[in-house]
């Protein structure tokens, strides 16, 4: 009986495309998008690059997937609980607290999560906020367009009486603060040889969404206040 030498091999498993987002998303944080070789990912998922050429077709797909495969949980659940609260008002304007809190509050239940990757792939959202890839940035604002679209709106029309610029600065300046703290508490400990000892993820949460708040509700440039 002769055995064909040109038969299909198997093609690789789901686990394999696991294994090699999982390494990416790991690699990623560590030494960045540029610094990461397609080379490092297969050693770190024990694959080959025939397999993430099958899985993804090259590293920008590959990247984007890394992204997509936990982002897009994370935005739906924002909308779901958006959704929620404004079913609940009945047309009335949210308060702002509630709509911070529904999109802050569920990225800061993700970054608690130590068991699934959580916590990484927030600390790798977190890099792309401080670290310039034009690339990688205009994917992410395509997969949050329509989250900061009803989101800042949702601001817009609990703040009526604040100027939309202010609202969006007060917005900008949140999540540099959330992409700071989450990146990893280390950095202002190493930088200033002082700073907080508690890096517990599970405890971040009220933190920093009491400092949020706390953000929101500051006195305007002009001595109003925001409610």
């Amino acid at each position: 009986m002769l055995i064909s030498m040109t038969s299909t091999p198997p093609a690789p498993t789901n686990d394999t495309r696991d294994r090699i987002l999982d390494a990416a998303e790991r690699l990623f944080v560590e030494n960045g998008f540029d610094g990461t070789s397609m080379r490092m990912i297969t050693g770190a998922a024990n694959a080959n690059l025939a397999a993430i050429n099958y899985h993804f077709g090259g590293k920008d797909a590959l990247v984007q997937e890394v992204f997509r495969r936990r982002l897009a949980a994370l935005n739906a659940r924002r909308l779901a609980e958006l959704d929620r609260l404004e079913a609940e008002a009945a047309g009335a304007p949210l308060k702002p607290s509630r709509i911070v809190e529904a999109f802050f509050g569920t990225a800061l239940e993700l970054a608690a999560d130590t068991e699934h990757g959580g916590r990484t792939f927030m600390r790798l959202l977190a890099r792309t906020y401080t670290e310039p890839n034009a690339f990688v940035r205009q994917f992410l604002a395509e997969e949050y367009a329509e989250v900061m679209d009803r989101f800042l709106g949702a601001l817009f029309r609990a703040l009526p009486e604040v100027p939309r610029a202010e609202i969006l600065w007060r917005f900008h300046f949140m999540i540099g603060a959330m992409a700071f703290a989450i990146a990893g508490l280390g950095g202002l400990s190493e930088l200033m040889e002082v700073g907080p000892q508690d890096e517990d993820p599970a405890r971040l949460l009220p933190r920093l969404m009491s400092f949020l708040l706390g953000g929101l509700r500051a006195p305007l440039p002009d001595g109003g206040l925001q409610g």
